[in-house]
């Protein structure tokens, strides 16, 4: 048996549960019911709470007491309303699509991208900015996404705390193992703030085969960047602001 999370099975219970019973209970501020939507819940109940990891029958047996403890089942349906409630705010064009890889992955040479994310901060406070749209550019354009999942533009949400992520399509190599630079642009826009565009450059080696699955440690982890509002001076420089490869 290998190491497994159970809280997994639990929240897709609940949420599966308190689904059904919102919709059959006609609440109006619930937009979908989609299995992305189902999907996007799970996620950001199980982001909240302690997982619980198991490897054998008898470590199963001893999780028993926890799983029945009530406090535990009303902390999961407290996230699974906050959930559904967010993920029904949160419009997303792809959300009543199939969930589905971009593709089984090709077996041609290609330079892989990897995930750009970063936070927006607000310059006066240094919290995480809310409502500000990011777009990741190449040549004046906006950079197509690996799949449909990947939103470009993104915005950020007090629930990601100013977070954004990018995940751009790989790009055709003559052959494995050769290097390349690649030029990008993140353009930031918030109402009553002032806009930036911050440029940087990265060097890829191309490999045998495009990644299909999103690693965390191939990952490309912009600094801050900082919006300032339209009247308040900007006490800094576009140069504080660097990048650099996550560790």
């Amino acid at each position: 048996m290998n190491v497994h999370n159970v809280m997994e099975e639990i929240v897709m219970q609940r949420v599966n549960g308190l689904y059904d019973q919102v919709k059959a209970f006609g609440s109006a501020w619930l937009t979908c019911d989609c299995e992305n939507c189902r999907l996007d819940t799970m996620s950001y109940v199980l982001n909240r709470i302690t997982p619980k990891y198991i490897v054998s029958g008898r470590g199963a047996t001893h999780l028993i007491t926890t799983i029945e403890d009530g406090q535990v089942r009303a902390d999961i349906d407290t996230l699974t309303l906050e959930g559904i409630r967010i993920v029904s705010s949160t419009k997303r064009p792809y959300h009543q699509s199939a969930k589905k890889q971009h593709s089984q992955g090709t077996s041609s040479p290609v330079f892989n991208m990897p995930a750009f994310m970063g936070t927006i901060l607000d310059g006066t406070t240094f919290d995480p900015l809310t409502g500000a749209t990011v777009v990741l550019k190449q040549n004046g354009k906006p950079v197509e996404m690996i799949d449909e999942t990947w939103q470009n533009p993104v915005k950020t949400f007090k629930s990601t705390q100013g977070a954004y992520s990018f995940w751009a399509k790989s790009v055709p190599a003559e052959k494995e193992g050769l290097n390349q630079h690649f030029s990008f642009t993140v353009e930031v826009s918030a109402p009553e703030y002032t806009d930036c565009v911050y440029s940087f450059e990265m060097p890829v080696v191309s490999e045998a085969a495009e990644r299909t699955e999103l690693n965390s440690t191939f990952s490309l982890k912009l600094k801050d960047i900082i919006l300032f509002r339209n009247d308040i001076e900007t006490p800094m420089e576009a140069d504080i602001i660097d990048f650099g490869f996550a560790d």
